[in-house]
């Protein structure tokens, strides 16, 4: 018949005696501190020679110390080098394999211990406590008390070590969790740290391109503000790089460590964009199945980047002036008000004074925001500027496809800079990737490269050969292109393009529809 063991009853003191080491484990941060108290306790209150802590390597098969306490001063044995043994071996292993503790007052006489370790040695063991750590989900370890000073370990003082095993192992395993989010963080940290340097190099204003006079008057009015948080107006035509401006502005200036968050004011419906911005509780509305942050509260700290701002809804208009004037949100279904700071730069495509003009953008809004205001000129007004545009494009082209980079022809180049390019630099760098593609991996890009609208007339036409073009072509064509530009000028206002072309406003519409122009 099995003998049943059992179950030893400690003492009053035993209990106050482990409501001490429980709060000691409790009490450290730090891993090794706690040990080295924890040790030095029960070594102190057991009357021991030393204790220490051995933890399994399951995917190695071994045993490893993380912490001894010697007697000698009290010392710590944490400088000698990790020592490490199978995990079949002698009284570790038994422990660890049966989960139970065991109690050896001769360890000579005691066939499972074998006097080979560096610590056995050095302490030369004669008497043993050993104790399993387990958690709730696995066994981690075992637990040393070694060389009894005066007579012999009893079933109490195992009892009192299994007892605290309990909280020692689950603190051990909270502490190597710790270790590996720590980890984890450091990782995610240096990679936030890499791509932010890399973000900030690439939108910094060496990251602008343009060496015409009016990139010059932008990058002037930029040097002016980098270094403020004040609030930004962007205006310019679709495509010219209002949003590249914008990060520019924040990675070179104060806030750069910090958030950029951006948002197309009319890319999402009122209800959508509400919920973005302000973010939203649990069951706000269909859909809304956790709480969610907006962009102003994510952005606290940094900067909010609000395109097309003149698509922005009238009631959104009034709870974005909220905002500004209170530094205040409250999601979308929520009560809580939550405090918010950042940078606010906006754009537009339109003119927003005229658009408060016909009642279609608060006046109160507009004037809020146009602290600072920046108007970036079309590509046409900066026609010295297409070559070097043209020739960044191709390159990053070229390195992302993996061709080696051709070079434009004379006559290609002239079509370039000769376009107008309605849809600006974002139409420029579409162009230059198909014309790539098309090039194959010739090493020149000639005008059958470009697309009709761009080489016009026969495609691969040389210049000299259109000088020949009959007169009344030239005439029309001329004409053509100078009320296309005024129209785009004026953004589509006929009476206005008129006025700039020396044209009545009824001559101009004649000349519109002789030319089918689309204005």
């Amino acid at each position: 018949m099995t003998k049943t063991r059992q179950p030893i009853a400690l003492t009053e003191t035993d209990m106050a005696l482990l409501r001490e080491l429980t709060a000691s484990i409790r009490r450290y941060g730090n891993l090794d501190e706690m040990l080295q108290a924890v040790l030095a306790r029960i070594r102190e209150v057991l009357g021991i020679e030393g204790a220490s802590v051995a933890l399994h390597d399951a995917p190695r098969g071994e045993f490893y110390f993380i912490h001894t306490v010697e007697e000698a001063g009290g010392g710590d044995a944490r400088q000698h080098p990790p020592m490490r043994f199978p995990d079949h071996y002698g009284v570790a292993g038994w422990v660890f394999r049966h989960n139970r503790s065991v109690v050896i007052p001769d360890a000579a006489r005691d066939p499972r211990f074998a006097n080979t370790l560096d610590l056995q040695r050095r302490l030369a063991t004669r008497s043993m406590i050993c104790v399993p750590l387990n958690t709730p989900q696995e066994r981690i370890g075992v637990l040393y008390a070694l060389n009894k000073l005066t007579g012999t370990f009893d079933r109490r003082e195992a009892a009192l070590l299994e007892v605290l095993a309990g909280p020692l192992a689950a603190s051990i395993e909270n502490a190597r969790f710790l270790g590996e989010l720590r980890q984890q963080a450091d990782t995610l940290e240096r990679e936030n740290q890499r791509l932010r340097a890399e973000v900030q190099e690439r939108f910094s204003r060496q990251g602008l391109i343009g060496s015409s006079r009016a990139m010059e008057g932008v990058f002037a009015l930029l040097d002016k503000i980098v270094d403020t948080d004040t609030s930004v107006l962007i205006q310019g035509e679709t495509g010219t790089g209002k949003e590249m401006i914008a990060r520019c502005i924040h990675y070179s200036g104060p806030l750069r460590a910090r958030p950029f968050v951006a948002e197309n004011c009319g890319a999402l419906s009122e209800n959508l964009l509400e919920s973005e911005l302000f973010g939203h509780v649990k069951g706000a509305f269909t859909g809304a199945v956790a709480d969610k942050k907006g962009l102003f509260e994510m952005a606290d700290g940094g900067t909010v980047f609000l395109d097309e701002i003149a698509d922005m809804p009238a009631a959104m208009q009034i709870k974005l002036l909220r905002v500004l004037q209170e530094g205040q949100v409250r999601p979308v279904g929520g009560s809580r008000i939550i405090d918010v700071a950042f940078r606010l730069i906006v754009s537009s495509n339109r003119d927003l004074f005229e658009e408060v003009r016909k009642g279609r953008f608060r006046d109160d809004l507009f004037y809020r925001i146009q602290v600072f205001p920046l108007e970036l000129p079309p590509l046409r007004q900066r026609r010295e500027d297409i070559p070097l545009l043209a020739t960044h494009f191709l390159e990053d082209c070229a390195r992302r496809f993996g061709r080696p980079l051709p070079r434009f022809s004379p006559a290609a180049m002239e079509r370039l800079t000769r376009h107008d390019w309605p849809g600006n630099v974002r139409e420029l760098k579409n162009e230059i990737e198909r014309a790539l593609c098309l090039a194959g991996r010739e090493e020149e890009i000639g005008v059958a490269c470009l697309s009709g609208k761009i080489a016009g007339g026969r495609e691969g036409a040389a210049p000299e050969e259109e000088e020949t073009t009959h007169l009344a072509t030239a005439v029309e064509r001329l004409e053509r292109s100078l009320i296309t530009r005024a129209l785009q000028r004026t953004r589509g206002n006929r009476s206005q393009a008129a006025r700039l072309l020396g044209l009545t406003r009824q001559g101009l519409l004649n000349k519109i529809n002789r030319y089918a122009i689309d204005g």
